[in-house]
């Protein structure tokens, strides 16, 4: 009686979704991956924070503009950057020196004001070096990633002795996997940190304007009450 042949194993298929190359991914392409994957989550929590902050602070220098170049009342009590901006100025326009000139005054004014606001800005600028970063590393970071998977894919060949696609396959397509979320994350970041930069300099420049107007409000007033003073 002739022995029943026994029938050839199936190789088992290779799983090429994105969740099935991630899980079956080598552990550094997989520790490369996580690594993109968090910065991508800090670059896009950034980005969302910014869009609300600058909203809020591009309604502000609105409102600021209006109030200097209506001549409203000044309030140093309002919240934000304006009224980080309007305090210090009140502050400079009390603290006077008898012996300065109007020019001076006006300079010392202005001085104080564009002093509070550089550190607004600075709170505005928070978290964009992290999108800079980003961009301009996830990409490096995603082709140390596939030069790992194709490392993995030579080392493959190298003990099967076979070259064929069903081989080297599955490698590549993690390599290439990791080339592409590095891609993902850098490719918003730059984006972003462009948009968000532009906006930051634009809303310095809308305060910086209405600056110098409150300023020589203020200067003109405290000469006009040093002059009532005086009669």
């Amino acid at each position: 009686m002739e022995p029943t042949p026994i029938p050839p194993i199936e190789a088992v298929p290779h799983d090429f979704s994105f969740i099935g190359l991630f899980l079956q991914a080598d552990p550094i392409v997989k520790g490369v991956m996580i690594v993109l994957i968090i910065a991508s989550i800090a670059c896009w929590t950034v980005v969302f924070e910014k869009i609300v902050r600058l909203a809020r602070a591009r309604s502000q220098a609105r409102s600021f503009n209006t109030l200097v170049k209506t001549g409203g009342a000044i309030d140093g009590n309002a919240d934000g950057i304006s009224g980080h901006v309007v305090q210090a100025g009140l502050e400079a326009w009390r603290d006077h020196d008898q012996t300065e000139s109007r020019a001076e005054r006006r300079e010392r004014i202005e001085r104080a004001m564009r002093a509070a606001l550089s550190l607004d800005v600075k709170r505005l600028q928070s978290g964009l070096p992290l999108l800079a970063t980003s961009g301009s590393t996830a990409p490096f970071i995603g082709l140390f990633g596939t030069v790992w998977g194709i490392m993995n894919s030579f080392s493959s060949i190298a003990k099967s002795q076979d070259t064929s696609l069903a081989v080297v396959a599955p490698g590549i397509a993690e390599a290439l996997f990791a080339t592409a979320i590095g891609l993902v994350v850098a490719i918003p970041a730059v984006m972003a940190y462009n948009k968000l930069s532009g906006d930051v300099s634009r809303i310095q420049s809308s305060f910086v304007s209405g600056i110098g107007v409150l300023g020589n409000r203020l200067a003109r007033e405290r000469g006009a009450s040093r002059a009532a003073a005086a009669e």
